[in-house]
């Protein structure tokens, strides 16, 4: 742990310029550039500057500011959707932060979904004490995103449409099929409904369990869109897929060529939304 210590007027001056020139992070490259010294002699400034305790190591190379009245370098992220964006770019923010973003969801999940192009090794880092959940996908696949601004910096997140599609695709990252399903009904009730563009991302996403699983909750939650429903049934690809692979699914709707548990397998039930929080 390393604790604020004095610099001189030269290295003040130069970490002022620093602070005014990046937005959220800084690295060996922007402290380069914007003192207009090597990266060899950037590297040691930064980490020198690190262990006096003005900035704070995120990753080899990377660092952030330390506020002026913290008293330890030991801090949490102020915002870990910058970092995510420097960290994974090409990427966006998804999965159940993108739902809680778009209001989806009464839900609290601790860990931000960070959907990127990268393949990196770790998919569950622990940076600064906030958790991440990396997910790859292709770059074909980065569609349906909508600017954010946090502070200074512009940042991706899925659209209420996209963020849908994303955890019918894989329900996991909405915290499991009935918080998916709680999601998905939120979405039919919010100004942001829109499912003749969820049907387009679906199409142009290209899978098939997809179709099936939005079918099936289209009919139990909005079983009055006919047209919807059947663009879903004219889209189900051959075989069977489990509404939710974590879960153990023992009946075939053959349909939706989709197996699911036995407490979903009733047409008639309908679901209600589930209160309370979940840590991801």
């Amino acid at each position: 742990m390393e604790t604020l210590t004095g610099i001189g007027k030269e290295d003040r001056k130069r970490l002022s310029e620093l602070f005014r020139e990046t937005k959220g992070t800084i690295s060996v490259t922007d402290a380069a550039d914007i003192l207009k010294i090597t990266s060899t002699d950037a590297a040691k400034m930064l980490s020198r500057w690190a262990k006096k305790g003005w900035l704070s190591r995120v990753r080899r190379g990377l660092y952030i500011r330390v506020a002026f009245e913290s008293r330890t370098t030991d801090i949490s992220l102020e915002d870990a959707w910058i970092i995510a964006e420097r960290l994974y770019s090409p990427c966006y923010i998804g999965g159940w932060s993108a739902v809680e973003y778009w209001d989806l969801t009464e839900q609290v999940f601790r860990t931000v979904v960070v959907m990127t192009t990268q393949k990196p090794r770790e998919r569950n880092p622990i940076i600064k004490g906030t958790n991440f959940l990396l997910r790859t996908i292709s770059e074909k696949e980065m569609f349906g995103l909508k600017p954010v601004w946090r502070g200074q910096v512009k940042i991706s997140v899925s659209d209420p449409s996209r963020t849908i599609l994303d955890t019918l695709d894989d329900p996991r990252l909405g915290g499991g099929i009935r918080s998916v399903a709680d999601m998905f009904s939120n979405y039919l009730k919010s100004e942001n409904k829109d499912l003749k563009l969820l049907i387009e991302y679906a199409k142009r996403l290209g899978n098939g369990a997809v179709f099936k699983r939005l079918g099936f909750l289209l009919e139990r939650f909005a079983s009055d869109q006919i047209s919807f429903i059947n663009d879903c049934k004219s889209q189900l690809t051959t075989g069977n897929v489990k509404l939710d692979p974590a879960l153990e699914s023992d009946r075939l709707i053959t349909r939706w060529r989709l197996w699911v548990p036995e407490s979903w397998a009733n047409p008639e039930r309908k679901l209600t939304p589930s209160n309370g929080t979940r840590e991801k």
